[in-house]
């Protein structure tokens, strides 16, 4: 019969590969849909969730690690998938700049935004979800690795929240610059991600809490 513990271990990496497939959906639609409605906050979300796939990645060989040697160091994947995600959300916030800086001199406003509004609600629902049910199972495996990935899923909530709030405040008053506050919003979160990873490399502990 199987162990209570390897139950939960399972269960940690479901979560995980769904995050995988929940990203690479959310970004494809968000990419295709920002790029079609000229949203540089939306567009900015979908790049943001393909980097949280590899990420996920990284998380997943993470748990099957700790599963079998919960005292084990990172491997050298999980080392390389840390450095590429924090270099990728540093370029991230790079070329949001620059959409702020071209959007701003050419006084560019998006056609709607109204796909932002529903894209980041459904994302809400989701991340605070799989939030709850991996600090759950971190829980009850008393594995603070487990926890600290959750307590980080809050970051996906913080910039799902963004992106509802530009994006609302655009479709209900045409304020030309939503958009941009939204990409400023995205991009402080994408720099302390990137500066998140590098720790991580470091060997430095990282929970998340001021996320």
């Amino acid at each position: 019969m199987e162990s209570k513990e390897k139950r939960l271990y399972r269960q940690a990496y479901r979560l995980s590969l769904f995050t995988i497939a929940y990203n690479i959906i959310e970004g494809i639609v968000s990419m295709f849909l920002g790029y079609t409605d000229e949203t540089l906050t939306l567009f900015g979300f979908g790049v943001d969730s393909f980097i949280e796939v590899m990420s996920g990645i990284g998380i997943a060989i993470m748990i099957l690690r700790i599963k079998h040697n919960p005292d084990s160091p990172e491997s050298m994947f999980e080392i390389t998938a840390l450095k590429i995600t924090g270099t990728a959300f540093y370029l991230l916030s790079a070329g949001l700049l620059a959409g702020i800086v071209l959007n701003l001199i050419k006084h560019h406003k998006p056609e709607t935004t109204l796909w932002g509004v529903i894209i980041s609600s459904v994302s809400i629902v989701v991340m605070v979800w799989l939030m709850n049910a991996k600090k759950n199972i971190g829980k009850k495996l008393h594995s603070e690795p487990i926890i600290a990935d959750a307590n980080c899923t809050k970051v996906c909530v913080y910039m799902s929240l963004v992106l509802l709030f530009s994006s609302l405040v655009y479709e209900l008053t045409g304020f030309a610059y939503a958009d941009v506050i939204g990409a400023v919003g995205l991009i402080y979160f994408s720099v302390t991600e990137g500066k998140e990873a590098f720790e991580k490399v470091k060997g430095k502990e990282c929970s998340c809490e001021t996320k």
